[in-house]
């Protein structure tokens, strides 16, 4: 046996390679999309200074004072002002819901206590479920704030300056997470995250590997339907998804403290379309992909972009617009809104029941997807 390296042999097997690699269309697809994909995610959608979050003005003093700092808030890039001209139910509403992450408050006669020297408040509700959208806009605004009334005095109100060096109260509110603390962001939203990577990769590989075995066959011997067959496969995995809620709950209490604002049956409820959501897209990746290895480079072409945009690690609303559209086509950006409000807020269905039906509205189109898709396979 000849144990000597010989270049022909070498250049044999690398052709054999190149050729195998040019017919498996797909995998080559995605050697070239990641990178891609990673730098525009990279590049473009991660900002841990985010800008242009949501804000809304409870104006009870419509005078130039308030309107320059509005004017003055709307500048800064921080606050992007979505109605200065709001109710306070319907703004407490908003927050809650996930809309808005700021309501500033100007009382009534704030302007006359300004010039009297009285000390007026401005009072500043945040969401702060997320510390990283809320803390820089949080310390722009003390300082914004600052900055806007000092100008006001020296031009307009002198005799403040020496009277009075802090002519204003500001109050700042943290709803829901006020000690900023990092684990009750992360934890819940973690449930969104493992469920996602765990139900499309499990369910992408069951079909594959069956076709890889053989025993896809045996089964297309049979008189079943293609959906008897998605069925059959997804509702056991429901069950799994479910031991995976209950394990992520009792850790977020028991280990992290994590508060738990909502009702537990509300969570069981609004986790089941999130679930039957990923547990079709697994299926249907199943119905694309030739192997398993081609089944999970698809998983995670997914995984990535839902785990990045999603709002789990970086705010959705501080990425530039566009990188929001494509946000909100991902399942799991509306299961963390849902999530987080449950645990943390307390919310109930009426605060998040448009959310629950972009992600059914996606599990149908999906599944119509794999339906059609299978059939195809099938034939």
């Amino acid at each position: 046996m000849n144990k000597l390296f010989s270049w022909s042999r070498f250049l044999a097997v690398f052709t054999k390679e190149l050729m195998q690699l040019r017919r498996d269309r797909l995998t080559f697809a995605m050697i070239i999309a990641i990178p891609i994909m990673q730098l525009i995610l990279f590049g473009y959608a991660i900002n841990t200074n985010p800008k242009h979050l949501p804000t809304v003005i409870i104006n009870g003093d419509i005078t130039p004072l308030t309107r320059s700092f509005s004017s003055a808030l709307q500048n800064s890039e921080y606050f992007k002002i979505v109605d200065d001209n709001i109710s306070d139910e319907k703004a407490q509403y908003l927050l809650a819901k996930g809309d808005i992450n700021f309501i500033v408050h100007f009382p009534n006669n704030f302007t006359r206590d300004f010039i009297r020297g009285d000390k007026p408040s401005m009072l500043v509700s945040i969401d702060a479920t997320d510390p990283i959208a809320s803390g820089s806009a949080t310390a722009a605004l003390a300082s914004l704030s600052h900055s806007v009334f000092d100008f006001d005095i020296n031009h307009s109100f002198p005799h403040l300056k020496t009277e009075n060096k802090e002519p204003f109260n500001l109050i700042i509110h943290s709803k829901y997470n006020p000690e900023a603390i990092t684990q009750y962001n992360i934890v819940p939203a973690l449930m969104g995250v493992v469920l996602t990577m765990t139900m499309v990769l499990i369910t992408s590989l069951a079909i594959t590997r069956e076709r890889e075995r053989g025993t896809m066959e045996g089964l297309l011997a049979t008189p079943v339907l293609p959906i008897e067959v998605l069925s059959g496969k997804v509702i056991p995995y429901i069950l799994l998804g479910y031991i995976q809620v209950f394990i992520i709950i009792f850790c977020a209490i028991i280990l992290f403290q994590v508060p738990f604002e909502g009702s537990f049956l509300t969570l069981i409820v609004a986790t089941l379309p999130f679930i039957a959501a990923n547990l079709t897209i697994g299926i249907t990746i199943s119905t694309i992909a030739q192997n398993q290895l081609q089944a999970m480079q698809m998983t995670f072409f997914f995984f990535l972009p839902s785990i990045l945009l999603s709002g789990f690690m970086f705010p959705v609303k501080g990425m530039p617009e566009s990188i929001q559209w494509f946000a909100e086509l991902l399942p799991l950006t509306h299961y963390l809104v849902i999530i987080r409000g449950i645990i943390l807020k307390g919310n109930s269905f009426i605060y998040f029941w448009p959310e629950t039906v972009k992600i059914l509205l996606f599990g149908l189109f999906v599944v119509l997807l794999g339906l059609k898709r299978f059939k195809r396979t099938l034939d």
